[in-house]
């Protein structure tokens, strides 16, 4: 319901603000830009799924070997005490927990290609749990899981770092910590609008005791690699992250040999997922993207961002926001639109003005929420998703909101 209301604004948005700049400005030709606007994101919505196959099928497939060899259960026996709390209706011991905290690790260290095979395979595990009898109805367990995806917590953020880099920061590196807090913030945000909808008890002393290890764990990384340079903290993510999933990998398979799995089978019948996988979310990625590009290119975004300026001017706020602002409200839509807007912003501004790093504060605080209900939840059918997008919209706002405000502690703006 929520993704269809959204869907019909963005094309009655588009279709409106074409025919005010039609009326206003005698522009003709808006509603072709709109219309090939929609034809080229619709080809990249598909060349998207079709890139993703082959990474579908090697990362299902090595989840596969983990799985028949024992390695995810070990994994979800791990994290069980908390997610059997966050997630109650997952039964003990159920493999999904392993994938899930694989997806989650990946996404932290910033691996988007790693992280979305598995999450796509956990989303199906999920699907197979799927309480209601109508499997279209997005469960409490997947909601939980796409929710903590789109809230975007990301420990090394080294793309935003290596353009700043590239666009002449002084510092590429000091919107590291800022950035940290903030995506941080988004995901405790969407774990307590969660425990909201979903009657959570947060304050069960085992949820405390982990949430609370995990906010350490992340203030010790966030104070480790805020003493490091931009090249050592490239250097050292980039090891980070080959050492993970390299090491899994290998322990995969030297588990499947322990056990005597068949490690090339089980590799194989893993990967002939892939393709079926990539199949079902093309449908889905083309409608969000198709609105998503309409809207844009109709100019409507454009008259959001002027009425939004408007209105933070009437509360006092000032418009040394403003020229960040399409970052943040292209994130939830478009991946690669926000990092066109950050990448404009700092252009335009400078890489060290305030915009310029708000902007990029504003691209690592959250992940593409719109993209991520549409493939998670395209893959395996579920068309209503309940209180999904809610919360995770929710934890997007606090993102945005958590990074304006740090941003302004850090880096005040000069006058």
């Amino acid at each position: 319901m929520v993704l269809n209301v959204i869907w019909l604004v963005f094309f009655f948005g588009a279709f409106i603000a074409c025919i005010v700049q039609w009326l206003a400005f005698g522009d003709t030709g808006i509603f072709n830009k709109a219309i090939l606007g929609a034809f080229d994101m619709s080809k990249t919505a598909f060349e998207i799924a079709l890139g993703l196959t082959g990474i579908l099928s090697l990362w299902l497939g090595i989840l596969k070997i983990g799985e028949k060899a024992g390695a995810v259960q070990i994994l979800a026996k791990i994290v069980q005490p908390l997610f059997s709390r966050l997630f109650p209706q997952i039964p003990k011991g159920h493999p999904v927990v392993g994938t899930m905290l694989m997806n989650i690790s990946a996404n932290m260290l910033g691996l988007d290609n790693a992280a979305t095979p598995m999450g796509l395979q956990a989303m199906k595990q999920l699907q197979e749990l799927n309480p209601n009898e109508d499997k279209t109805v997005a469960s409490d367990s997947q909601i939980m899981f796409l929710v903590l995806n789109a809230s975007g917590l990301t420990l090394i953020p080294v793309s935003i770092m290596t353009y700043r880099a590239q666009l002449g920061a002084a510092n590429p590196s000091d919107v590291f910590l800022p950035l940290l807090l903030s995506t941080f913030f988004s995901t405790i945000a969407g774990i307590f609008a969660l425990s909201f909808f979903q009657k959570i008890k947060l304050k069960d002393p085992v949820t405390v005791a982990w949430l609370g290890g995990i906010s350490a764990c992340v203030i010790a990384i966030m104070f480790y690699f805020s003493h490091l340079t931009a090249e050592a903290i490239g250097t050292t993510s980039l090891f980070i992250s080959g050492v993970v999933l390299f090491g899994i990998i290998v322990a995969f398979l030297g588990l499947a040999c322990y056990k005597k799995v068949q490690a090339y089978e089980a590799f194989v019948e893993g990967a002939k997922e892939g393709f079926n996988t990539a199949v079902m979310i093309i449908p889905n990625l083309v409608a969000i993207l198709v609105g998503v590009a309409v809207f844009r290119a109709s100019g409507a975004m454009d008259l959001v961002m002027n009425g939004i300026s408007a209105l933070l001017g009437f509360i006092g706020v000032g418009n040394d926001v403003v020229p960040a602002l399409p970052t943040a409200l292209m994130k939830p839509l478009s991946g690669s639109g926000a990092r066109g807007m950050m990448i404009d912003a700092m252009k335009n501004l400078g890489p060290d003005s305030f915009a310029g790093r708000l902007s990029c504060m504003f691209q690592g605080a959250a992940d593409t929420t719109f993209y991520i209900i549409a493939v998670y939840f395209g893959s395996v059918g579920v068309k209503k998703t309940r209180h999904a997008v809610t919360c995770a919209l929710i934890a997007d706002a606090v993102g945005v909101i958590a990074a304006i405000t740090i941003a302004y502690i850090f880096f005040p703006p000069i006058h």
